[in-house]
């Protein structure tokens, strides 16, 4: 790297910079205003800041997501006399108290309060928080705490640093960083970064292109579009450092049309970015030109696959093509094609800011740095979490995700209630086309290859928690009804035989399964595997290959007995009231009732008339806890128990 050219760049990105806010003396507000953070809230929660601020010294700051999603609405308190404080499950009402609290009182509410966002002598910081302090923040650097529609709050806490030092460098100097980092594509694949970037240099070409994979089809997932909320530009950083390397001076963002506040933001940095010089002819001073454009899907998961999402952004139906030839040789409108998800090109600004050597540091042998993954499901502190390569899963849903919510039961004493302990059952790790692992595979750490080995994969970073309540068999059928809905059709072994496995998935959990039902799943499984043209048909079967390997038990139990034992499967399940835990003077249950089937005895106890249930769970969530008299039974009661 030239030393004297990078110093003379660094000072053309420092005049790039405009200024901050001059610091106020009263109170700084940063609140989470990201899609999770408006859906619990957060939009009132600010209103509610600024009106109590009216009059006062301070400002409320919109930032973006710190990925405790479970916790939101969250904001940063900056105070003249506290350290700054991270405050969690926000109303507007305790928005107003807080600011009077602190104005009038110099009260900072600590019963509200998550932790200090720095070491300091008064308050527990919230780095030191089992939520927290399980975390290595990477790609999540600046989520949550820049403004992601100010590009000089994202330029003061060193934004484009990486880009300033490679457009320093000479493209193989910078493929050869990416080598020496040892990164693998983060969008599933796991395939090493550099290898791809040097098939796009070495194939001959005036024109090449670079395109990010941000279409985040996964249920449950979350991360791309955190990132592009919170910091999006960190991935036009890494963009122009990857136009830079591969000799392109155009490239696509391609993300779905469902993600408006993403698509926002990124218009908002890519028009910054191009006015401060960061982007267009000439970037900061180097020769160096590169431009992005927005192209916005329609929300087909096919198209998260490279080729499909090719012809997407040329206007044609997205479905795979054959390969050879690779993306990097022939992709869009024929050309070297480079394309990578959005924490790839994010962990490449990150490489290039620091240092190869520093992100190999992270991570296991064959699986450098860290992995974002979005917690849902049945796990108590749900959001994103980023942890270093080689951490376990049961760190992950355990110590970090604080495992499953524990349920609330009626007690033996009346009119309380006694809060139960649920099961883990199993996570499904990779999104719909990965695989659902059980607590003995709880020990398996997050790299790509012991994944693979589990029968699961590393996938977008989907991770959805289940409990004692699911059924693997049903689990298993809403994954795979998903991924069989989405198949493009174009091969017959995805189109035809995922749709044979949905069938015989439906009979089983209908209560109509044959015991030869279970090898033919599998038999059909390998075959589209082998038989499927992209991994979205290839990898299809796994929700059902991993449960018949470790759930098969309950397979055995729909088919050979008619029940479910999660009491989760409509049709081999039912409602029954308790009559000694049932209360006469309550009438919950009727009422909530949408089809009028519970009626009242001349006893004045309830009772579910079979013929007119729906099985909607309404009367087991009207009952009171402190009666808990509603309960699931499988197998269905013969008729005339019923």
């Amino acid at each position: 790297m030239d030393e004297a050219r990078h110093e003379a760049i660094r000072c053309r990105l420092a005049a790039a910079a405009g200024s901050l806010p001059a610091e106020v003396d009263g109170i700084v507000v940063e609140i989470g205003m990201a899609t999770c953070g408006r859906a619990a809230g957060a939009a009132a929660v600010s209103e509610a800041f600024e009106k109590a601020l009216d009059g006062r010294a301070g400002r409320v700051v919109s930032v973006g997501c710190l990925g405790h999603c479970y916790a939101e609405p969250m904001a940063v308190v900056h105070s003249p006399d506290w350290p700054p404080i991270l405050y969690g499950y926000l109303t507007p009402g305790k928005a107003k108290a807080l600011v009077s609290r602190l104005v009038d009182d110099g009260d900072p509410a600590l019963e509200w309060a998550l932790g200090a966002m720095e070491p300091n002598d008064l308050i527990p910081a919230a780095a030191d928080m089992p939520r927290f302090a399980g975390e290595t923040r990477k790609l999540l650097r600046r989520c949550g705490l820049v403004d992601p529609e100010d590009i000089d709050s994202s330029l003061a806490a060193g934004a484009y640093e990486g880009l300033a030092r490679a457009l320093a460098m000479e493209p193989e100097e910078i493929i050869d960083a990416l080598r020496r980092s040892d990164l693998r594509g983060l969008g599933g694949g796991g395939f090493p970064t550099w290898r791809k970037w040097e098939a796009c240099r070495s194939t001959p070409a005036t024109t090449r292109y670079v395109i990010c994979n941000a279409d985040e089809g996964d249920p449950g997932a979350f991360m791309d579009r955190t990132i592009i909320e919170s910091d999006p530009h960190c991935v036009l950083e890494g963009m122009v450092i990857a136009g830079n390397a591969v000799g392109s001076h155009e490239g696509y963002i391609y993300v779905r049309r469902e993600y408006p506040l993403a698509v926002e933001r990124l218009e908002k940095a890519i028009s910054q970015a191009s006015s401060r010089g960061l982007l267009g002819d000439d970037i900061l001073g180097s020769g160096f030109g590169f431009s992005i454009r927005i192209a916005q899907g329609a929300g087909a998961f096919v198209c998260g696959e490279s080729t499909a999402l090719m012809y997407s952004i040329e206007g044609k139906r997205g479905m795979p093509r054959v390969r050879p030839p690779r993306s990097a040789e022939a992709g869009l409108h024929g050309k070297p094609t480079l394309l990578n998800n959005v924490k790839t090109y994010s962990s490449t600004a990150l490489i290039l800011a620091e240092s190869p050597e520093a992100f190999a540091s992270v991570g296991t042998e064959r699986s450098k740095g860290t992995a974002v993954f979005a917690l849902a499901g049945k796990v108590l502190n749900t959001g994103l979490v980023e942890v270093a390569m080689g951490t376990t899963l049961r760190e992950i849903i355990f110590d970090i995700g604080g495992g499953v919510p524990h349920a609330r039961k009626g007690s033996t004493v009346e009119g309380e209630t006694t809060s139960f302990p649920k099961a883990f059952k199993a996570v499904q790790i990779g999104g719909p086309s990965g695989g659902c692992l059980p607590e003995s595979e709880l020990d398996t750490p997050i790299d790509f290859d012991a994944l693979a080995t589990a029968g699961a994969m590393m996938g977008s970073g989907g991770m959805v928690i289940l409990d004692e309540d699911n059924c693997a068999v049903e689990t298993a059928r809403f994954f795979l009804e998903f991924t069989q809905k989405e198949s493009c059709g174009k091969c017959t072994f995805c189109r035809i035989g995922t749709k044979h496995m949905l069938d015989i998935l439906e009979r089983i959990t209908q209560g109509h399964g044959r015991p030869e039902d279970l090898d033919r799943l599998e038999e059909l499984g390998q075959d589209i595997r082998m038989g499927s043209l992209c991994n979205l048909g290839k990898t299809a079967p796994n929700p059902v290959l991993t449960t018949l390997r470790f759930f098969r038990d309950e397979y055995e139990a729909h088919i050979n007995e008619k029940r479910c034992p999660a009491n989760e499967c409509k049709e081999l399940s039912t409602y029954v009231i308790d009559l000694e835990k049932c209360r006469r003077s309550c009438d919950a249950c009727v009422g909530s009732c949408p089809v009028e089937a519970i009626y009242t005895r001349k006893d004045r106890l309830k009772v579910v008339d079979q013929s007119k249930c729906v099985k909607c769970h309404s009367c087991w969530d009207a009952c009171p806890p402190e009666y808990d008299a509603v309960f699931k039974i499988s197998p269905l009661p013969a008729a005339e128990d019923a």
